[in-house]
This record gives C-alpha cells, sequence and structure tokens, in this order.
C-alpha cells in the first residue's frame, strides 16, 4: 500500500483495464481502486482504444496497424462483465476517445437505460465538448482530461472561470504524467477532489508523481497496481 506526499493512500487505476475480458481479471486481481476503459463513438459504444480506419477494414493504435475485421467488443457486454468481476466498491473510468461530440450523449443513454448502480462512474476525456451530455446524471463524476501544455493551460483558465462542466464542478482530472509537478498537483486540488496522472509504466515516473503528491495513478503495470493497493504478489 503507498501513500503520496500528502500521506494518504494513492489509488490504483487500471489502464484500459476494461477493455478486455482478460484485462478485467487482471484488475480484479491486482486490486485495482479504478478500472479504466476506452469508447469509441457508435451507436453501440465499442471498447477499444485503436482508432477505426474505415473504409479500411483495420485499426490504428499508436501509430500501429492491426487488422479490424471479426467481433468486437461493445459497452454494454463489458458492464455485464464488470458487474460478475469486479467488487462494487471498484471506480469504473470511461474514457471518451475522438472528437465527437455526440459520444457523450450515447454514453450517457447506455448509463440511464441500465439504471442505477451502487459502482462509481468516472467519466473522462480530452474533448471537453462530449463530458457536457451527464447533466442528466448528478450520480456520474466528470473529469477533464489534459495531455499537452496547451491543454493544461486551457484546464486552469477553465476552472479559474468557473466554468461547470454537465452543469456542476469537475469531479478531478487527468493529467499525463509529463504535465505533472507539485506546485501544479496543489494548485488543482485546492480546486478538485481528484488529480490522477496517466500513463505511469516507469518506476522512476511512479516516484516523481506520487511525490508530486497526485491521487491516484493510472498504469498499464500489474505491480504498480499491486504496490498502491496493497494486494501482495501471487494472491
Amino acid at each position: 500500500m503507498t501513500s503520496g506526499a500528502s500521506g494518504r493512500r494513492v489509488l490504483a487505476a487500471a489502464h484500459r483495464g476494461g477493455n478486455s475480458v482478460h484485462a478485467l481479471e487482471q484488475a480484479a486481481d491486482s486490486g485495482a481502486d479504478i478500472v479504466e476503459l476506452d469508447v469509441q463513438p457508435g451507436p453501440r459504444l465499442e471498447v477499444r482504444h485503436a482508432r477505426d480506419l474505415a473504409p479500411l477494414p483495420l485499426l490504428l493504435d499508436r501509430g500501429r496497424l492491426r487488422r479490424g475485421w471479426g467481433p468486437r467488443l461493445h459497452l454494454d457486454e463489458v458492464l455485464d462483465v464488470v458487474e460478475e468481476l469486479l467488487p462494487p466498491t471498484t471506480r469504473l473510468l470511461v474514457d471518451l476517445k475522438g472528437t465527437s461530440t455526440s459520444i457523450g450523449a450515447e454514453l450517457a443513454a447506455v448509463l440511464e437505460r441500465r439504471g442505477p448502480s451502487p459502482r462509481a462512474v468516472l467519466v473522462c476525456g480530452r474533448h471537453w465538448p462530449a463530458l457536457d451530455a451527464f447533466a442528466g446524471l448528478p450520480q456520474v463524476g466528470v473529469m477533464l482530461s489534459a495531455g499537452k501544455p496547451g491543454e493544461l493551460a486551457l484546464l486552469r483558465r477553465r476552472l479559474a472561470d468557473g466554468t461547470l462542466v454537465s452543469g456542476r464542478p469537475p469531479a478531478g482530472v487527468c493529467l499525463s504524467h509529463t504535465l505533472v509537478d507539485a506546485p501544479l498537483v496543489r494548485e488543482l486540488e485546492a480546486q478538485l477532489p481528484l488529480v490522477l496522472s496517466w500513463t505511469v509504466n516507469r518506476r522512476t515516473h511512479l516516484d516523481r508523481v506520487l511525490e508530486a503528491g497526485v491521487g491516484g495513478v493510472i498504469t498499464d503495470r500489474a505491480d504498480f497496481l499491486r504496490e498502491l493497493s496493497g494486494v501482495p504478489a501471487g494472491r
């Protein structure tokens, strides 16, 4: 179990932990406090990080091409598995991908149709207009994401102006680890309940964001998740 600079336990968030059934099983085994999943625009909200290159049957993920034909995983399927595998105390962080404004409304419709759940759901994204679709779902925490200095500058300006998201203050922010330092975290935590940092996969990066005082770490590494959550290896 790992504490940050403030002395409180830092939340362990499984990066892409909901993007497949196997990833969900690993996230559950690691004791992750938060499971992140990526959704792409569309009527059924496909769960994947890779971008569709339609009309070509290909997917692009971080500069790598892969085949795009075959079955696709959809959000409803993932949410069903989440309820089976994860305790209700594990939060879900849904990352809205792309620049479609409609994706927020599509997600809100899915969550509203599925009805109330004891599980806390957070929504984040770098295309902030998509985050204004959750006014009718006050139980959903809406977080602003920033991955570049320009986005961070806009985020600070938005917070200074008191701009609401879905009719309420943001539930927190998700920041690239490259932006994180202690003064920034102190500034943001004075205004927001939660500061998460992504994607932290190196020990030096983990040590640095912990020293800066972030409230949670988003990582692909099971050993980091176990360390942060206090789950022993080989449980």
